[in-house]
């Protein structure tokens, strides 16, 4: 054994608890050593999906219960879907079993992506459908709309949100409760007046009854 190797091994022997040694290998390097680490590469972005959104035609949902057309329209594809009160009453299509459809937004037959939306028009069961869909009154220009005959929930939301309002009963003296079961007989301002955040009166009956 030469004389390096030999005081290499005795040196070891002396600190053997401390660290330990191995006198055919290098010494460890300082644990304040940068050290490398394994990286891993980010995944390549998925590539994007060129496949063309299918096109079908759109079938004829007039006439079907609002339920039905929906459940019809869905099988066929389209999963966009929404409705509204043909009879412009800004009624809410709670139970869509209850209305059936009289207008829809594309004309049966038309062929469109199926991710377009489908808007059908509706009145209740026992209602007639108008020959046309009846606009929802607004206040354009500032001026006040003409809201005689409108329901008083449309007239409402014809009004900017913190217009005052107040609604009684042209007949009788009821509760005005179900605003949309509720048509307007006269309203003050007048039509075409300017809106300047005055106070709104309105008097109204119930659908199925007349304006005294």
């Amino acid at each position: 054994m030469s004389t390096r190797t030999l005081a290499t091994t005795l040196g070891c022997l002396a600190v053997l608890t401390l660290v330990g040694c191995d006198p055919a290998t290098p010494a460890a390097e300082s644990s304040d050593t940068p050290t490398a680490t394994a990286t891993t590469a980010d995944p390549a972005p998925s590539p994007k999906s060129d496949k063309p959104v299918e096109r079908k035609a759109v079938a004829n949902f007039v006439g079907m219960g609002l339920q039905s057309a929906q459940d019809k329209a869905q099988a066929d594809g389209f999963y966009l879907l929404k409705s509204h009160d043909s009879a412009g009453r800004d009624r809410m299509q709670a139970l869509d079993r209850n209305w059936k459809v009289c207008s829809q937004n594309y004309a049966a037959g038309k062929t469109i992506p199926t991710d377009t939306e489908l808007d059908f028009g509706a009145v209740k069961l026992e209602e007639t459908c108008p020959a046309k869909d009846q606009p929802e009154p607004k206040a354009e220009g500032g001026e006040m709309p003409n809201l005689a005959g409108k329901s008083v929930k449309a007239a409402r939301g014809a009004l900017d949100p913190g217009t005052s309002i107040s609604v009684t009963d042209a007949g009788e003296d009821r509760m005005v409760l179900m605003e949309s079961n509720w048509q307007v007989c006269t309203q003050s301002p007048s039509p075409g007046a300017a809106l300047n955040g005055q106070p709104v009166e309105l008097t109204a009956v119930k659908f199925d009854e007349s304006c005294p």
